[in-house]
């Protein structure tokens, strides 16, 4: 007798949430179709210029076959993060439905997967206008390095900064993160099952949803004051607050190790490095009031702090004991920083290096 497959989670309908994400994504930067294919070229053409510098660098050498990187417009970034969403949750949501006491009908389904599919195709659609790079794990799928176009072209208007430069620069922080994942690897597959296991302890199963609910209408008003982690934090328990402080250390470490490699390269590859820094970081602080409760709502302000705090980590390590010594990070997933080491380096240079 043939056992059926476990049916499609239906919790998020995957391709309403592309076509909302689509629908709702705002229109980028007015050019032309010149324009727009030369800024395209440009932009390969950096990501390829990034390589050497950036494994000088880090002193971290991505493989030969490593995908190169893809430059794409927002509605294909929407696609590809929306398929590995599904990839990265699916999985999580099959566990939850497992361990529903009632299975919910075909109609119930239906209806819940539309609306949690509109509602993840429009933070991907305010997602899509924000991202300037980014290395997609693919959770069961190929890694890759996407590099948004309308967005990089957009910021650099707006900073009034050299585009070759800049975009080399952007370029140069994300090779860093395609290097970390394909010159270690382990690291990987390490943040996809750390990720999902950590979501799987977080969405609520709907016994325990109303008091999901009701803890976040409590806490809300003041995490958007205190300008926290997010929703997710407000919602976890305790156990469940010091797993996420743990893939926030590995995340602060990803980041920051990836803006000082983009500031260390320096200005004999990129002369206006400094100018671009100071105005992308005036940029940072001067979002709107909107533009910052979202922020709050999704965690991006903690993750501006996740820059900031992990290249002061790797500024101080490198300091004290050398690239080399830093590089010792990726040895495994016990060379890791700790949650309280992002904070105190010297602690973790004393746990590694003795």
């Amino acid at each position: 007798m043939t056992v059926p497959a476990h049916p499609t989670t239906r919790y998020v309908d995957w391709e309403f949430a592309k076509a909302t994400g689509s629908r709702l994504v705002p229109a980028g930067p007015t050019v032309t179709s010149t324009e727009a294919a030369a800024a395209v070229a440009d932009i390969r053409a950096a990501s390829q210029r990034a390589q050497q510098p950036v494994a000088e660098t880090a002193r971290l050498h991505a493989p030969g076959d490593a995908p190169a990187a893809v430059v794409v417009d927002r509605p294909t970034w929407i696609a590809l993060n929306a398929d590995s969403m599904s990839s990265l949750m699916d999985p999580v949501f099959g566990a939850l439905i497992d361990k529903q006491k009632r299975a919910p009908g075909d109609l119930a389904k239906a209806i819940g997967g539309r609306v949690t599919g509109a509602e993840t195709g429009a933070l991907l659609a305010f997602m899509a206008g924000k991202v300037l790079g980014q290395y997609d794990l693919a959770p069961g799928g190929t890694p890759q390095l996407m590099l948004v176009a309308p967005n990089l072209v957009q910021v650099e208007r707006e900073l009034g900064v050299d585009p070759g430069d800049f975009r080399l620069w952007v370029c140069m922080h994300e090779e860093t993160h395609r290097v970390q994942f394909t010159a270690v690897p382990w690291l990987r597959d390490h943040m996809v099952d750390r990720v999902r296991s950590l979501a799987t302890d977080l969405v609520p199963d709907p016994e325990s949803l109303q008091e999901t609910l009701q803890r976040l209408s409590r806490q809300l008003p003041e995490a958007i004051k205190a300008g926290g982690a997010g929703i997710t934090e407000i919602i976890a328990t305790p156990e469940q607050r010091e797993r996420l402080a743990e893939v926030t250390a590995i995340m602060s470490l990803l980041e920051g190790h990836a803006d000082v490699v983009m500031d260390e390269v320096g200005p004999q590859v990129i002369p206006s490095v400094a100018h671009i820094r100071t105005r992308f970081d005036q940029r940072r602080k001067g979002v709107g009031g909107f533009d910052r409760l979202l922020r709050r709502l999704l965690g991006l302000e903690a993750k501006m702090r996740q820059y900031r705090d992990g290249a002061v980590f790797v500024r101080e390590v490198t300091a004290a004991v050398g690239t080399d010594g830093f590089n010792r990070v990726w040895e495994s997933p016990e060379t890791l920083p700790k949650p309280a080491e992002i904070e105190a380096p010297s602690a973790w240079v004393a746990r590694v290096h003795g």
